[in-house]
């Protein structure tokens, strides 16, 4: 008997299995509108290029082995169904038959199982579908004192129908109440949630053998790795439209979470950074085009599908439904207007300003330069373009200019820096040391590559600090290391992401025969960056030396918080020459700021906030009492007025209007049948500028605290006494907002 042949022998059993155990009222087979997906002959070119470049060429040594299988369909389900609300125990139970057999499917690049599994589970989501659309026809009580799971990724698999009824009778009536929060009609509720429902069913019954593959082969790579994935043609379109020099849009990163789309990052210089109320890990639930379009529900849609939406030609409007992340697992939704325009990456260049900080009858000026992504003009550096431009370039100018100014001190600001060149990370980390080794890099084989700054000299030799939160990755890890380890500087923030891994990207089709092309992108982790003291940035990433409180857990975004990241490890360290500029005041320093701490009420929210999260942080369930909901939701929105009246009293300013809710008489402009915007400067473009001017308005706490550490240092490096500062003195900042040219 062929290998084939029983593998699919295996498979017909188990779907007569798991549709009688499980006891649904469904078919056990699908209507005749319904067309069972298969692999393709393309698929299985792809598949076999795929589990080639895993086990040859993955940094990581690969086994295609029965404990990689294992770990591939845990992450399938765990991919199609990740809070457990579609299938039953007695299916996941059914599946264990393949648990340690994908392996050997996959050397015979036979993925009917994967294919069967997928099938299966459309059969579980339009029965669910079905089920909440007969449910939000009838009324409910939100009188009684029940609650709702919404979390249940953790918890153990349902084992039968009636409780999987209840489960989704209790998400329906979760639903309906948050809309009625936000004071719909019943008729509007039950029209939002019908529809959020036939799109999920249109949407379930649009996946074709494509988008299983992807969701099969992504399962394979995430077994092995985070970082490494394999993108459909579609996905490999989407993916070189991101790494092009300009988009039009509204300049953010998207990410799925269950069936939310959250905000994965939010790219500085670009319209939502400027409009400055996205955040990330918002929740996208609805977005509408221009001021006037239908807002389109999108929970539960493909995230590519959610970022074709959101893109869009400059100039036109882009509304968006959002649940804060801010108000908590099921708080109150908000919607904001955004105007889309092209967010130029190569423009997301250093900027500069100069804090004053008041240090008893003196003033201390720190200079701040911020530097959203390590950038590089590839072309024009190998065309041999004189005025190419470069982070190292654009510091180096910056640098000289503060000088002129008078600055005492640096601060280099890498918060939510993703990365970018290394080339750079390397060149600007020249600028504070004199010659050296900056950081490592060992491939697959164990080879290492050093990177040196082979410049001697220095852009900036005096006191320096170096600011990054959890959002701060890869080259950003690079450079803070290396100023870490020189101990030429001092870290300030939160631990960084803790990526310390290099991809590279394979385009199958350069390895496939001539007909049978368009098989996608496969991103392949193939090294490792060290530091120079032989510690890996990896998984840990860069702890600082002054710590700043934060709310959230850190483990729940960055390197650590995927369950097969890469461990830390280490190898040798390089001869390097630490110059010791941190160490010796390090005591005095962390003294200082520990007592400013204490004496902030603006710090004193951020503690309070931690404290709410400890209690919080472990709770999956909400009450569905419609009056305690209410209450909480007006109280979390008096705390957050209070303090942002009280936080623009801490600094004499007057207390601006709250913009983040929908206001079509103040943001009316005149827009085209498309819903771009026809007037020269428009209610909307003035909205954003006034939100943004507003939050400029407002000193950056964790960035004026941190030049209050670096203004110690330089006085500490003086060799002056330590004068009293007084809380209370407000820094006086001059910024260069203008790009480097």
């Amino acid at each position: 008997m062929s290998n084939k042949f029983q593998y699919k022998y295996l498979i017909l059993p188990l779907l007569s299995l798991v549709l009688s155990s499980s006891l649904w009222a469904l078919p056990t087979t699908p209507q005749s509108s319904e067309v069972l997906l298969k692999q393709t002959m393309s698929q299985r070119y792809a598949s076999n290029l795929t589990v080639n470049f895993l086990t040859n060429w993955h940094y990581k040594d690969v086994q295609l082995n029965d404990e990689l299988s294992s770990k591939i369909l845990d992450q399938y389900i765990e991919t199609l169904d990740p809070n457990r609300v579609y299938f039953l125990q007695a299916d996941i139970s059914g599946m264990e038959q393949w648990r340690t057999k994908l392996d050997d499917a996959l050397r015979h690049d036979d993925l009917g199982a994967a294919f069967d599994i997928f099938n299966l589970y459309v059969l579980r989501v339009r029965n669910r579908i079905n089920f909440a659309r007969q449910l939000i026809k009838q009324p409910f009580d939100f009188s009684v004192d029940e609650e709702y799971q919404f979390d249940h990724s953790e918890a153990a698999w349902i084992k039968d129908v009636e409780s999987l009824d209840d489960h989704w009778r209790k998400r329906v009536k979760n639903d309906w109440l948050r809309l009625k929060l936000t004071d719909k009609e019943e008729d509007k509720i039950r029209e939002t949630l019908d529809e959020r429902f036939v799109n999920l069913d249109r949407r379930i019954t649009e996946l074709n053998s494509d988008d299983v593959f992807q969701f099969f082969m992504n399962s394979v790579t995430l077994a092995v790795e985070p970082h490494t994935a394999y993108m459909s043609p579609r996905n490999s379109e989407n993916f070189d439209i991101s790494m092009k020099l300009s988009l039009e849009g509204i300049g953010a990163l998207l990410q799925r979470d269950n069936e939310y789309t959250s905000i994965a990052r939010v790219i500085p210089g670009g319209p939502a950074n400027k409009d400055g109320r996205l955040k990330v890990k918002d929740r996208v639930i609805g977005v509408a085009q221009g001021r006037e379009g239908k807002m389109v529900d999108v929970i539960g849609w493909r995230l590519d599908d959610v970022v074709n939406l959101i893109r869009g030609p400059k100039d036109s409007v882009v509304r968006l439904e959002l649940l804060p992340d801010a108000a908590g697992p099921d708080g109150p939704s908000k919607v904001i207007e955004i105007v889309r325009n092209e967010v130029k990456l190569e423009e997301q260049a250093a900027k500069s300003r100069i804090i004053e900080i008041p240090q008893g009858d003196e003033i201390t000026k720190v200079g701040v330069i911020d530097l959203p992504v390590f950038y590089l003009d590839f072309v024009g550096r190998a065309e041999g373009k004189k005025d190419y431009r470069s982070t190292t370039r654009d510091v180096r100018k910056l640098i000289a200019e503060m000088k002129q100014e008078g600055i005492e001190a640096l601060v280099i600001d890498l918060r939510s820096n993703g990365g970018g060149s290394l080339h750079e990370a390397t060149t600007l980390t020249g600028l504070f040391i004199d010659q050296g080794p900056v950081v490592q890099i060992r491939d697959s084989r164990g080879r290492i590559q050093l990177e040196r700054d082979e410049e001697p000299g220095m852009a900036w030799d005096g006191p320096l600090a170096v600011l990054v939160n959890r959002y701060s990755a890869s080259a950003s890890e690079i450079f803070a290391a290396a100023i870490q380890d020189y101990q030429r500087g001092l870290i300030a923030g939160e631990p960084t992401y803790g990526k310390g891994t290099v991809q590279n990207l394979v385009n199958l089709d350069d390895y496939a025969p001539v007909d049978k092309k368009r098989l996608g992108d496969l991103k392949l982790t193939m090294a490792q960056f060290f530091r120079v003291d032989g510690g890996s940035t990896q998984n840990r990433g860069v702890i600082p030396d002054i710590r700043f409180p934060s709310p959230g857990d850190a483990s729940e975004y960055g390197e650590s918080s995927y369950k097969n990241a890469l461990p830390w490890t280490q190898i040798a360290a390089v001869d390097y020459q630490a110059v010791n500029r941190v160490s010796a005041m390090l005591p005095a320093l962390s003294k200082r700021y520990q007592e400013r701490l204490k004496s902030s009420e603006e710090f004193s929210w951020i503690y309070d906030d931690i404290a709410e999260y400890e209690l919080k942080k472990d709770k999956k369930t909400v009450t569905l009492l419609e009056d305690v909901r209410r209450k909480e939701m007006d109280e979390n929105k008096l705390q957050a007025k209070q303090r942002k009246e009280r936080r623009y009293h801490l600094h004499g300013l007057p207390v601006p209007e709250d913009k983040d809710e929908e206001d079509t008489d103040t943001i009316a402009a005149s827009t085209n049948s498309e819903g771009q915007v026809i007037t020269e400067t428009n209610d909307a473009q003035a909205g954003a500028e006034t939100n943004a001017a507003e939050a400029e308005e407002l000193p950056d706490l964790i960035l004026e605290e941190t030049a209050r550490i670096v203004a110690d240092a330089a006085r500490l490096s003086a060799k002056k006494p330590m004068l009293a500062q007084n809380p209370g003195n407000k820094a006086t900042v001059t910024t260069k907002p203008e790009l480097v040219n």
